[in-house]
């Protein structure tokens, strides 16, 4: 491959590292906000959250855009990892629905079809 064609991968590196900064300062940032405007409860299931357990709670964008963070709050909940978790995965489900993705689909493979004639032998 010629010189000329290669990418800069340290300048590739440090845009990497620049945009993972922004975002994690941006985070900390709406977090520490949503933090003071909110009570330590998980806005779902309701569990409550002081001291070393408090980073389980997290802050969720209510229209999923990590860019809208009105100073109001009025974008953000506060949920714990799980429910944070369980809320994203059904917003994917949803997705999946309504392009008409089947995610169950039936096995049609059955592995262990002629396990009983294997221990037969």
């Amino acid at each position: 491959m010629p010189k000329n064609s290669s990418p800069d991968h340290a300048r590739l590196d440090r845009v990497v590292a620049q945009a993972r900064q922004n975002s994690a300062l941006r985070e900390a940032g709406y977090r520490e906000r949503a933090l003071k405007l909110y009570p330590w409860i998980c806005g779902r299931c309701a569990r409550e959250f002081s001291g070393v357990r408090l980073r389980e709670l997290t802050v969720h964008h209510k229209d999923h855009n990590h860019e809208n963070n009105p100073v109001d709050g009025s974008n953000w909940e506060l949920l714990c990892l799980y429910c944070h978790d369980n809320e994203h995965a059904r917003v994917l489900e949803e997705q999946g629905r309504s392009r008409g993705l089947d995610d169950h689909k039936l096995a049609t493979h059955n592995p262990f079809a002629a396990l009983e004639r294997l221990l037969k032998k």
